[in-house]
């Protein structure tokens, strides 16, 4: 299997199907609406919902069924960049190769998309028609996974956790008591921060395929792994990385962030990435179900630890 294409085939229905859906919000006030499709709309990875994608079809479905759900978690997604670019946040200057939207729109319209993107993803969520083979129970179970990643006890303690964060390396000589504190702030950041809404992708597809409870803690687990994989190969990234092909500047170090190479030096940061991603495919071969969307999310898993941007 070509995963590069892979991705990019999934990913395009993905980019093709969200313009739709801001200008199916009747009413929303124009400006608003040019915001955040100007970030929904800027093309990306879209990993997330290729992962859920291929969680569903784990248990007999295609993913073009559950669409509208794939739809909001990358405008869950969308938002959590918006606001991390913030000046009061991340303050970045650019994403997915292009001017932050704080510095297209201004920073309160920014803002506004940013709750607009959240708050609408549960509309299109849960007021989306799905195949009979979709049930309300999994739907409703799907939008119960993506709030609780999402929220408070998830994605935004996260961010919080990497902003109290920042600094850190300015403080006293990193003694080995230090380091350890630092590794345990570290790995609360980056379950939260970036784990969560990817182990969010594997559980909502699990929940709308009607997965069995085994097999939703066995793709909860890789999503988990893989989840973190992927942080620390952006932590390598960020030092290493051809800014131009990362679409983004590059901030943690001018922010003094704490990371995976900050605290164990280019070489643990690779040896983490790599222990993480064979641990990630561990628990995926513990999940029953089709053998070709399994390979994909193999794939995938790789494809993150061995990506340019």
């Amino acid at each position: 299997m070509d995963i590069d294409k892979y991705v990019a085939r999934r990913a395009e229905a993905i980019n093709t199907a969200l313009p739709g859906l801001i200008n199916g919000l009747k009413g929303a006030h124009p400006r608003l609406a040019e915001a955040m499709k100007y970030s929904l709309c800027a093309g990306g990875k879209r990993l997330r919902p290729v992962l859920m994608g291929a969680a569903y079809e784990i248990f007999g479905g295609s993913a073009p069924d559950i669409l509208p759900a794939a739809c909001a978690l990358e405008m869950v997604h969308t938002y959590s960049l918006v606001h991390d670019d913030l000046p009061a946040m991340d303050d970045d200057d650019l994403r997915r190769g292009r001017p932050t939207s704080h510095r297209v729109y201004g920073e309160a319209a920014a803002i506004l998309a940013g709750d607009a993107l959240l708050t609408d993803a549960f509309t299109v969520l849960l007021n989306s028609k799905y195949p009979r083979r979709v049930k309300s129970a999994g739907v409703l179970r799907a939008g119960a996974v993506l709030a609780g990643r999402a929220g408070a006890r998830g994605m935004v303690s996260g961010q919080a956790a990497d902003l109290e964060a920042e600094g850190f390396l300015r403080g006293p000589r990193l003694t080995p008591a230090r380091k350890r504190a630092g590794a345990r702030l570290l790995s609360y950041i980056h379950l939260h921060k970036t784990a969560d809404l990817i182990t969010a992708a594997l559980e909502m597809g699990a929940a709308l395929g009607g997965a069995a409870e085994r097999d939703f803690s066995a793709l909860s687990e890789f999503g988990r792994e893989m989840g973190l994989c992927f942080q620390a190969a952006d932590d390598i990234l960020d030092v290493v990385g051809d800014k131009k092909k990362l679409g983004k500047s590059g901030s943690d170090a001018r922010n003094h962030k704490l990371t995976c190479v900050s605290l164990l030096g280019l070489a643990g940061a690779r040896a983490k990435a790599e222990r993480l991603m064979q641990s990630a495919l561990s628990r995926l071969g513990q999940v029953r179900g089709a053998a070709g969307p399994k390979a994909a999310l193999a794939g995938i898993a790789e494809f993150v630890y061995r990506r340019e941007k």
